[in-house]
Order: structure tokens, then sequence, then C-alpha cells
């Protein structure tokens, strides 16, 4: 199954979970892209889907909100084994806002 992944946009055109990426040293950036890219081609049975473990200590929060489109909604760099509540409010205001897009589009 293929998998179609989007990152979330601001109003501005931003899109900051990219950027983010963007900004990692060379080496993490091409395993995170190496994963999206094995997610975009065999979805979630690609052996590298390891959001929550991916090398280096980030972590990556997204939504499929249909079986085969990911919307990337927030990341950062892991500091311990608990999502600190900003990072998950973060995370959940851009779910709220991807959700009510999707409910308002159909």
């Amino acid at each position: 199954m293929d998998m179609k992944i989007f990152y979330y946009g601001l109003d501005s055109g931003r899109m900051p979970v990219k950027d983010f990426i963007d900004e990692l040293d060379k080496p993490v950036k091409a395993r995170i892209y190496e994963s999206l890219d094995s997610i975009t081609e065999l979805g979630f049975e690609a052996p590298s889907v390891l959001f929550r473990q991916i090398s280096g200590g980030y972590r990556i929060f997204y939504v499929c909100v249909k079986a085969n489109i990911m919307t990337l909604l927030h990341a950062y760099k892991k500091q311990s084994q608990k999502s600190p509540r900003k990072e998950i409010e973060i995370a959940s205001k851009r779910l709220k806002e991807v959700l009510d897009y999707e409910i308002n589009t159909l």
C-alpha cells in the first residue's frame, strides 16, 4: 500500500516538521527521510517504521486521518521517555486543526 505523507503547514506557508528535520545533522536527517521513504512505499509494514525510536532521540507526532494518508504534526528532540506537556499540546492543537480541516472538506 502506498502511503502519502504530508507535513502540517502554518498559514505562513512554513512546515515546522520539515524545517525541524532539515536543520538536523546530515546523518540523522538522512535516517529520518529514509524512514519516511520506506513508509511512503510500504505503509506501516515498512521495517523501519520506528517513529518512537528514530536514531538520535527524536520524536515525531503524526496522524493518519485516512488509511493511506499520514500528516506529520510536530517533531522535537527527545529528552526523556515521557513527552513534555508543551510538546503534546503543540501536537494536539495541530491535530485538532487537521481534523477540523478534514471534517470541513467532506
